[in-house]
């Protein structure tokens, strides 16, 4: 399938979920803002989840305390829970530009060219928050040009994309959600955490949309899987509440991951999940998740289908933290057998947790079960763990330290190869600082790691270890809020 094609399937996609949205909100829509005399300071924009990078969360904090509203959630969904978010003064959006720049070692799999290169990115950046009666619809969009020194890489275009929206509807609450990227290299560790790797606006502006579990989104922590990939992730869930205290949840989502240079495997997932949630107080529930993800590959023979059950427990702090614990059997099937059988059972299972600490805040995930194969591979067993720290640095600068690392294994041999095995890691750190109210500077340095007990490639590039130094800038500037009513 084409790369326009791709682009064009997704747009038709997200503008059908949009439609479909603002049918419905539109029926409740808020009352319009008062607007302010010229000579009172304006209210200031709704905000999302307060970032330590941004300068606006401090310098308000002291004016007012903003009120909270918890994570509301299932237990049993396919979003990763978290600690809540501000309550919506009222619904705004803001545009902004931005400049990017990943200075590498080398590109990422080959081993010839020890010199440096750069990724230089600039383009545009939108944050929306839009709030009705029942509803609620979050996005965050970066998109521009890319531009190389290297001679092995093509000057491109990159986007990136993240949509929320949440319908409630009485007993009944409906999420929508997806994530598209358009990058030159994988996301894992990509940018080194600077406001580059994340679509929006950097900072509170940009609206907290939760996101999705690892078990939904195309695995990308291979480095062996080389060039600019298209990624998406859409997910729908709906959550019926039978009490105060019980609920199910059903939800369904749509997964690829394609490459537009030859050498990588292409593969899309669909999932569907049914769900038990039973709230033991306001801050602890319990679940037990039924998941089926089917796993299909361009041009491969191999069809692999993943059935998975696991007990949930989530503990939510609003404003303090999440923590999701789950674990369980899993069943996989193939349709070409593998060692002369189409059956084998494992476990699977993960936790995430976000905690706030005064002036920052502390982000770990770690999972355990079958992905996709990452471009690499004709499904894998994962083992995936990442951790951020963010630390508030005085009243402006802001630091961070952020880690990842990610097992690979082949779940059969493909032909010719054998067995599979990556160790994939990155970590690194960097500081920001705002200037004024509308720029933001961030600087990092990151390094990343693989190693396989077998070159995924031919040819003299080719090795079974390499590792990456990088260092990224990122340079981000953006209007006021523009207030909507």
């Amino acid at each position: 399938m084409s790369g326009q094609t791709q682009i064009l399937r997704l747009a038709l996609l997200a503008a059908g979920c949009l439609s479909c949205t603002f049918g419905v909100s539109a029926q409740d829509p808020q009352e319009p803002a008062e607007q302010p005399d010229a000579a009172t300071k304006p209210k200031p924009a709704a905000r999302g989840i307060p970032s330590i990078s941004d300068p606006n969360a401090t310098v308000e904090s002291e004016n007012r305390t903003p009120a909270w509203q918890a994570d509301e959630g299932p237990a049993t969904g396919m979003q990763v829970p978290g600690i809540g978010s501000p309550e919506l003064a009222h619904s705004y959006w803001v545009p902004g530009l931005e400049y990017g720049s990943t200075i590498q070692s080398r590109p990422l799999g080959q081993v010839g060219s020890d010199g440096w290169y750069a990724n230089n990115y600039v383009g545009g950046s939108l944050s929306l928050l839009e709030a009705w009666s029942r509803s609620q619809l979050g996005l965050n969009y970066s998109g521009g040009g890319f531009f190389s020194t290297s001679g092995d890489v093509n000057n491109g275009t990159y986007q990136q994309l993240s949509l929320g929206n949440t319908i409630n509807m009485g007993r009944l609450q409906i999420q929508l959600f997806d994530y598209f990227s358009y990058i030159p290299d994988s996301q894992f560790g990509f940018a080194g955490g600077t406001g580059l790797s994340l679509p929006g606006i950097n900072g509170t502006l940009g609206p907290a949309i939760p996101g999705l579990g690892a078990a939904i989104v195309p695995n990308q922590s291979i480095y062996a899987a080389i060039g600019p990939r298209y990624s998406n992730a859409f997910a729908a869930q709906s959550t019926y509440n039978f009490t105060r205290r019980s609920s199910v949840t059903l939800g369904g989502s749509y997964g690829l991951l394609h490459f537009t240079e030859s050498g990588n495997i292409d593969d899309d997932m669909v999932i569907g999940t049914v769900g038990y949630n039973y709230a033991l107080s306001k801050t602890d529930s319990i679940g037990v998740l039924y998941r089926f993800t089917a796993f299909h590959y361009d041009g491969q023979p191999q069809a692999i289908g993943n059935h998975v059950i696991n007990a949930v427990y989530v503990k939510k702090l609003t404003q303090r933290l999440a923590l999701s614990m789950y674990g369980g059997p899993q069943i996989t099937t193939y349709r070409v057998p593998i060692g002369g059988s189409t059956r084998s059972t494992s476990g699977s299972g993960g936790v995430t947790m976000t905690y706030a600490v005064e002036r920052g805040s502390i982000s770990v995930d770690y999972f355990h079960g079958l992905t996709g194969g990452g471009g690499v591979l004709l499904g894998s067993n994962t083992d995936q763990a990442s951790a951020t720290f963010g630390r508030q640095l005085g009243r402006v600068w802001s630091a961070s330290l952020n880690f990842g690392y990610a097992r690979n294994s082949s779940v059969g041999s493909l032909p010719d190869t054998g067995d599979q095995t990556f160790n994939d890691w990155f970590v690194g750190g960097g500081i920001s600082r705002p200037f004024g109210r509308n720029l933001n500077l961030a600087v990092s340095y990151s390094a990343r790691f693989e190693s396989s007990n077998v070159a995924a490639c031919t040819g003299a590039n080719c090795s079974t270890d390499y590792t990456q130094n990088m260092v990224s800038i990122s340079l981000q500037w953006h209007t006021r809020p523009f207030v909507l009513p």
